[in-house]
């Protein structure tokens, strides 16, 4: 069983204890770039924190995890919302045509890929000429209980292969050939969100 999916009936109480400012706030801030007539693709939707700002802005949702014990999580959360469909599926490898998104969603999900271009490629794939592509992810500003958190999430098995600062964040587009837009999203572990437009 994956780490995610033992975590996933917890996940929201603890970010909530920990972090609630920037959880909610991440959702806000990445809906104000959903249209309502968007086809939206959520990848590595986790408990769907996300998804239930995107849900009311859009025409669709299509939220899709790995873990399958996060797409319950996201199931219940969005249960209220009649255009919502949750599918399991690999961020690397979309099986999905090309151009069939208007907007793409990925949060908290690239500093634990092993190949983060590789997964930002299939979204840019999948999304329509025009389109977004919008990847929130949580950085590390110095501060020692951040440093903490990750120690302690390291230990009990998430994998994480980056850490970010909002600097180390804006340089990984650049260096690797991707032109970005930046916004944050500050708290007590801040949120910096990338916004690609193709």
């Amino acid at each position: 069983m994956l780490f995610w999916d033992l975590i996933s009936g917890v996940y929201d109480l603890f970010e909530r204890l920990y972090n609630k400012k920037v959880f909610d706030g991440t959702g806000v801030r990445v809906a104000k770039e959903i249209d309502v007539n968007d086809d939206v693709l959520e990848c590595a939707c986790g408990t769907g924190a996300i998804s239930v700002h995107l849900a009311p802005k859009c025409r669709r949702l299509t939220a899709t995890d790995f873990s399958t014990g996060m797409l319950r999580q996201t199931e219940k959360n969005c249960q209220k919302f009649n255009n919502v469909r949750l599918r399991h599926a690999d961020i690397t490898h979309l099986k999905v045509h090309d151009e069939s998104f208007d907007k793409v969603v990925a949060g908290n999900v690239i500093h634990l890929l092993d190949d983060p271009c590789k997964a930002i490629d299939e979204m840019l794939r999948v999304c329509k000429k025009g389109g977004r592509v919008v990847i929130p992810t949580y950085i590390n500003m110095g501060k020692k209980d951040s440093e903490l958190l990750i120690k302690l999430f390291s230990v009990a098995g998430a994998h994480f292969t980056k850490q970010f600062d909002m600097e180390s964040y804006k340089r990984f587009f650049k260096d690797n050939g991707y032109d970005a837009e930046f916004d944050l999203v500050d708290g007590r572990m801040p949120c910096a969100i990338a916004i690609l437009t193709k």
